[in-house]
Order: structure tokens, then C-alpha cells, then sequence
């Protein structure tokens, strides 16, 4: 009697055990399911809704700053100005647009000794310029245009001259010529409307009757807003 006793007891607790692994699996089921692995087709889909939201935006506006190395006379060596850029940008579809910026640099010319007492002094220059624009790469995390631009400059070389004409201490005139420049965009797309950009640039200025040529780099942030009408 004691034994059919225990064996029913034994019968009892393994299913109750059962029912309890059962529910332990339902409950864990339920509130904490497996995450679907998600296909290459969808995972296609999904980068390409990202792509087409991207480069879907009718402008883009962006600013930062950045270096340029510049030749401040003729005969004098380059020096090192730091750089600040705004710039828009109207695109027409995902590829083509027309961009405006503006740009300023300062810096510190290598006039060396003079028999005015003057050593590197402050210089400066701004530009305004516009052109058009065609990115070439879009993809959900880069994307890469190119850009040419052409406009007008202002050179000021004789701010920290203390009154001495500037090209008594070899530096251009303080004036306003025509710039020109070309560079490419490199995007890293944190958001569909939001990058970090990085752009080599070349910029070529006139001041002075001869052309410079500079090199440089600009960092910043784009803003991306508004609709591509179809």
C-alpha cells in the first residue's frame, strides 16, 4: 500500500513538473520571443527605403570649418590659415544640384623681418562663390559628390599691417578677384537628414594679377530637408 502510494505520488509530481516546463516555455515564448533573422531580401528592401529617403531631400545646408595652406605674396612661403564654410545646395533629383557657399580663412603670412618691425602679420580672405554639383555614390551609410564653383573674393592683407600698405611687406593687395574651386563631398549619413562631411577642396584666387593655388580640407555637418518633386 505504502509503495502504490509513492508511486502515485511520484506520478503526480513529474506531471506536475511537465505542466510547468510547459507554461515556463510559454510565458518565455510569449514576453521574450527569438528575434527573426531578417532575410537578404528584406534586408535589400530596407537599404534601399533608406537610399531613396536619403537622396530624395530637396536641399541641404551644411557648415563647419576646416584648414587651407595659402600663398600670401609672391614671393613668400605658404602659410597655415584655419577655415570656417557655409554652404546650400538645390537638387533637382537624387544626383544633380546647384550649391552656393561662402568662406572665410585667417591666418598669419611669413613676411619674416621687415624695416617696418612687422613678423607675420594677420591676413584674411573671404569668398562667395556657386556652381553645380553631381553626386556619383549613394549608398545607406556614404554617399560622394563632386562640385566646381566660381565667384568673387575679398583679400584682406593689410589687417594686421598696422597701416603699412600690404605689398610694401610683399603680401598681395587688399582687394576683391574673382576664385574658383573644385573638391569632392565625402558623406557619412548618421541619419537619412543628417551627415558628417568631409571635403578635400582646391581653391584657386587671382589677387594680385596671378593665380594661387591652395589646398585644403573642410569638416562639418549637413542638414538635409524638404521633398524632390516627381
Amino acid at each position: 500500500m505504502f509503495g502504490f502510494r509513492f508511486r502515485v505520488k511520484y506520478a503526480a509530481a513529474a506531471l506536475a513538473a511537465v505542466f510547468v516546463a510547459s507554461g515556463a516555455s510559454s510565458l518565455q515564448a510569449q514576453f521574450f520571443p527569438h528575434p527573426r533573422r531578417e532575410t537578404n531580401a528584406n534586408r535589400r528592401a530596407r537599404i534601399e527605403r533608406t537610399i531613396q529617403d536619403t537622396y530624395s531631400h530637396k536641399w541641404e545646408v551644411g557648415g563647419g570649418g576646416g584648414y587651407l595652406r595659402f600663398r600670401s605674396g609672391e614671393l613668400l612661403q605658404k602659410n597655415n590659415e584655419v577655415t570656417f564654410f557655409l554652404s546650400g545646395t538645390r537638387f533637382f533629383d537624387p544626383k544633380f544640384g546647384i550649391v552656393g557657399d561662402v568662406r572665410g580663412a585667417y591666418g598669419h603670412a611669413k613676411v619674416g623681418n621687415t624695416i617696418y618691425n612687422i613678423n607675420n602679420p594677420q591676413i584674411s580672405q573671404y569668398t562667395f562663390m556657386g556652381g553645380p554639383l553631381y553626386r556619383f555614390y549613394r549608398g545607406e551609410k556614404f554617399g560622394v559628390s563632386v562640385f566646381g564653383t566660381a565667384g568673387a573674393g575679398i583679400g584682406k592683407f593689410d589687417s594686421g599691417s598696422k597701416g603699412i600698405p600690404a605689398q610694401n611687406l610683399g603680401l598681395w593687395p587688399s582687394e576683391t578677384r574673382a576664385v574658383f574651386s573644385a573638391g569632392a563631398n565625402l558623406d557619412y549619413n548618421f541619419y537619412p537628414n543628417l551627415a558628417f562631411r568631409i571635403t578635400p577642396t582646391y581653391l584657386g584666387s587671382t589677387w594680385g594679377g596671378t593665380v594661387q593655388n591652395n589646398l585644403g580640407v573642410n569638416l562639418g555637418v549637413v542638414y538635409r530637408f524638404g521633398r524632390i518633386n516627381k
